[in-house]
Protein backbone atom coordinates (compact mmCIF):
# COMPACT_ATOMS: atom_id res chain seq x y z
CA UNK A 1 0.00 0.00 0.00
CA UNK A 2 1.27 3.44 -0.83
CA UNK A 3 1.72 6.27 1.61
CA UNK A 4 -0.86 8.12 -0.21
CA UNK A 5 -3.35 4.95 -0.02
CA UNK A 6 -2.47 5.06 3.76
CA UNK A 7 -2.91 8.36 4.78
CA UNK A 8 -6.65 8.23 2.67
CA UNK A 9 -7.33 5.45 5.11
CA UNK A 10 -6.93 6.89 7.72
CA UNK A 11 -8.37 9.92 6.81
CA UNK A 12 -11.53 7.91 5.74
CA UNK A 13 -11.71 6.20 9.29
CA UNK A 14 -11.81 9.31 10.96
CA UNK A 15 -14.30 10.69 8.83
CA UNK A 16 -16.71 8.24 8.42
CA UNK A 17 -16.35 6.60 12.04
CA UNK A 18 -15.10 8.55 14.60
CA UNK A 19 -16.51 11.96 13.19
CA UNK A 20 -19.32 10.56 11.43
CA UNK A 21 -20.48 7.33 13.49
CA UNK A 22 -20.03 4.68 10.51
CA UNK A 23 -18.84 1.55 12.51
CA UNK A 24 -19.66 -0.37 9.19
CA UNK A 25 -16.51 1.28 7.84
CA UNK A 26 -14.18 0.05 10.42
CA UNK A 27 -14.36 -3.71 8.57
CA UNK A 28 -12.90 -2.16 5.50
CA UNK A 29 -10.19 -0.65 7.83
CA UNK A 30 -8.63 -3.19 9.81
CA UNK A 31 -7.81 -6.86 9.81
CA UNK A 32 -9.82 -9.07 11.67
CA UNK A 33 -7.35 -9.33 14.41
CA UNK A 34 -6.86 -5.83 15.10
CA UNK A 35 -4.70 -5.17 18.13
CA UNK A 36 -4.74 -1.48 19.81
CA UNK A 37 -2.05 -0.23 22.58
CA UNK A 38 -4.10 2.99 24.12
CA UNK A 39 -1.74 3.82 27.25
CA UNK A 40 -5.26 5.42 28.62
CA UNK A 41 -7.41 2.23 28.31
CA UNK A 42 -5.82 -0.34 31.22
CA UNK A 43 -6.73 -3.37 28.33
CA UNK A 44 -5.45 -3.34 24.86
CA UNK A 45 -8.05 -3.29 22.46
CA UNK A 46 -8.96 -6.16 20.17
CA UNK A 47 -10.57 -6.95 16.93
CA UNK A 48 -13.58 -5.17 15.25
CA UNK A 49 -15.98 -5.50 17.92
CA UNK A 50 -13.46 -3.95 20.70
CA UNK A 51 -12.64 -0.85 18.56
CA UNK A 52 -16.29 -0.90 17.76
CA UNK A 53 -17.55 -0.83 21.55
CA UNK A 54 -14.59 2.11 22.25
CA UNK A 55 -15.32 4.10 19.29
CA UNK A 56 -19.46 3.54 20.71
CA UNK A 57 -18.88 4.82 24.44
CA UNK A 58 -16.60 7.70 23.63
CA UNK A 59 -19.39 9.19 21.09
CA UNK A 60 -21.92 8.51 23.16
CA UNK A 61 -20.37 10.44 26.28
CA UNK A 62 -19.38 13.11 23.32
CA UNK A 63 -21.93 13.67 21.03
CA UNK A 64 -20.18 16.42 19.15
CA UNK A 65 -16.86 14.56 19.47
CA UNK A 66 -14.56 16.03 16.65
CA UNK A 67 -11.10 14.49 15.45
CA UNK A 68 -8.95 17.15 13.32
CA UNK A 69 -6.03 15.66 11.66
CA UNK A 70 -2.78 17.97 11.68
CA UNK A 71 -0.44 15.99 10.27
CA UNK A 72 0.53 12.99 8.44
CA UNK A 73 3.49 11.36 8.02
CA UNK A 74 3.79 7.63 5.97
CA UNK A 75 6.92 5.02 5.80
CA UNK A 76 6.82 1.34 4.31
CA UNK A 77 4.02 0.14 6.19
CA UNK A 78 3.98 2.46 9.05
CA UNK A 79 1.65 5.91 9.91
CA UNK A 80 1.87 7.98 12.11
CA UNK A 81 -1.11 10.24 12.62
CA UNK A 82 -1.08 13.79 14.49
CA UNK A 83 -4.39 15.32 15.74
CA UNK A 84 -6.65 17.37 17.64
CA UNK A 85 -9.90 15.71 19.66
CA UNK A 86 -12.80 18.32 20.62
CA UNK A 87 -16.00 17.22 22.41
CA UNK A 88 -18.19 18.07 25.32
CA UNK A 89 -18.76 15.43 27.86
CA UNK A 90 -22.39 15.22 28.02
CA UNK A 91 -22.16 11.28 28.90
CA UNK A 92 -20.30 8.53 31.12
CA UNK A 93 -17.18 7.51 30.37
CA UNK A 94 -15.08 4.51 32.19
CA UNK A 95 -17.00 5.44 35.38
CA UNK A 96 -16.36 9.26 34.90
CA UNK A 97 -20.00 11.19 35.76
CA UNK A 98 -20.92 13.66 32.62
CA UNK A 99 -19.11 16.98 33.43
CA UNK A 100 -20.60 19.15 30.52
CA UNK A 101 -16.85 20.10 30.14
CA UNK A 102 -15.62 21.29 26.50
CA UNK A 103 -12.09 19.52 25.89
CA UNK A 104 -9.57 19.86 23.38
CA UNK A 105 -6.65 16.76 23.20
CA UNK A 106 -3.94 16.92 21.33
CA UNK A 107 -2.23 13.20 20.07
CA UNK A 108 -0.81 11.05 17.92
CA UNK A 109 -0.90 7.55 16.85
CA UNK A 110 1.09 5.11 15.03
CA UNK A 111 -0.71 2.88 12.49
CA UNK A 112 1.14 -0.59 11.40
CA UNK A 113 -0.49 -1.99 8.00
CA UNK A 114 -0.33 -5.46 6.85
CA UNK A 115 -1.68 -5.40 3.02
CA UNK A 116 -4.93 -2.97 2.35
CA UNK A 117 -5.18 -2.76 6.44
CA UNK A 118 -4.67 -1.51 9.37
CA UNK A 119 -2.99 -4.46 11.63
CA UNK A 120 -1.90 -2.66 15.06
CA UNK A 121 -1.83 0.56 16.88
Amino acid sequence: MSAEEMKALERRLIEEVWNGGNLDVAEECFTPDYVNHDPSIPEEIRGLEGFKHNVTAIRSAFPDFRMRIVDQVAEAEKLVTRYVITGTQEGELAGIPPSGRRIEVAGMGIDYFLGSKIFES
